[in-house]
């Protein structure tokens, strides 16, 4: 071992934050009490386990683009028409100062080749192998469930919380005039406001990113606040020139189909070749499960068995049966599948 690279973000503790707690009949579990409130609420959307809750009409029938071949992974190659969509994504990192790349608890060290078994995961740059790790808090069951849509600084803060937690999050993308999700936060907490979010695992729903962030730390981390995510004002305008860049994409509705399953996104909130995905998807209103990836994550080594390599960003679509890599090409068969002509 050469040597050994700890990397641990400063962060402010905070007080825990006093929760309201809601129900929603049909989304939350049998166990949540019934003495929370509970408001009937008219499902259009896409459960987590597969299949569409709630909805009268039949599912559309989607199918991959005539002559479709998932591409081979190219490793830090940019399409050319996308140079410039992937250097504004970066943008980002500078404003943010690289929150979101990597997990609580991060720790990396360089190793031989000999050290590592056949089989696992290893960053490899330039001839050099790095073992990452990381200290999680306690795993929620089922996903956390975020409604909330990519040109807002206040629903960034959320996600480089989830990044920062490697925590899995069942999206539902609300960009302006969605006719979906939108109107269904306003029914289940009674105003149009993002993020929304629903812990299935405790019955908690609430609004305001900071109370948010504040809630996913104390219940799924160590109760501190990374210092970036703690700055009040200075932490939202930093999220607002984050998104300088992308010049307000990811948050406005295109006409698309509504999947009967949600799709899975292997992914991490600082990547920008994963940004132009996730644009994508919250234009189109595709609900999808995030498995957050950040670096020292466990779920690369999940996702290296899986597909056989680690890259992000990395697309399952249930619906379809198609599984692939390379963020211009995921971007590309999105639009050819659900976008309405």
């Amino acid at each position: 071992m050469a040597g050994v690279l700890n990397f641990r973000p400063l962060t402010v503790s905070q007080s825990p934050v006093t929760l309201k707690r809601h129900s929603v009949r049909g989304w939350f579990p049998s166990r949540v009490s019934a003495k929370f409130q509970e408001t009937p609420v008219p499902s259009t959307s896409v459960s987590a386990s597969g299949g569409t809750e709630g909805v009268a009409a039949p599912s559309p029938i989607l199918s991959p683009p005539p002559n479709f071949k998932p591409p081979e992974p190219k490793r830090f190659a940019v399409r050319p028409d996308k140079i410039l969509d992937i250097f504004g994504a970066a943008l980002a990192l500078i404003f943010r100062l690289g929150t979101g790349v990597f997990v609580s608890g991060y720790s990396a060290s360089f190793v031989s080749p000999a050290e590592i078994p056949p089989g696992e995961y290893v960053f490899e740059l330039a001839g050099f192998k790095l073992k990452e790790t990381s200290k999680l808090g306690p795993r929620p069951d089922n996903p956390i469930e975020i409604y909330e849509f990519e040109s807002c600084p206040f629903c960034r803060k959320v996600r480089e919380i989830v990044t920062v937690l490697d925590l899995d999050v069942l999206f539902y993308p609300c960009p302006k005039n969605g006719p979906n999700f939108r109107p269904k936060v306003a029914q289940m907490g009674g105003k149009k406001q993002f993020p929304y979010m629903v812990d299935p695992n405790t019955g908690v729903a609430m609004y305001e990113s900071d109370d948010i962030i504040k809630y996913l730390v104390g219940k799924y981390g160590d109760g501190n606040i990374p210092l970036m995510l703690s700055l009040g004002l200075l932490t939202t305008l930093t999220e607002g020139f984050a998104m300088i860049g992308r010049l307000g994409k990811g948050g406005s509705y295109i006409p698309s189909k509504l999947p009967p399953k949600p799709l899975e996104l292997w992914a991490y909130e600082a990547s920008p070749f994963c940004k132009v995905v996730r644009e994508v998807l919250v234009e189109l209103e595709l609900p999808h499960i995030l498995r957050s990836c950040a670096r020292g994550s466990p779920k690369r080594q999940i996702l290296y068995q899986k597909a056989g390599h680690f890259q992000v960003p990395y697309l399952e679509d249930p619906n379809t049966g198609v599984k692939m890599f390379e963020s211009a090409e995921i971007v590309d068969y999105l639009m050819a599948t659900y976008a309405l002509s």
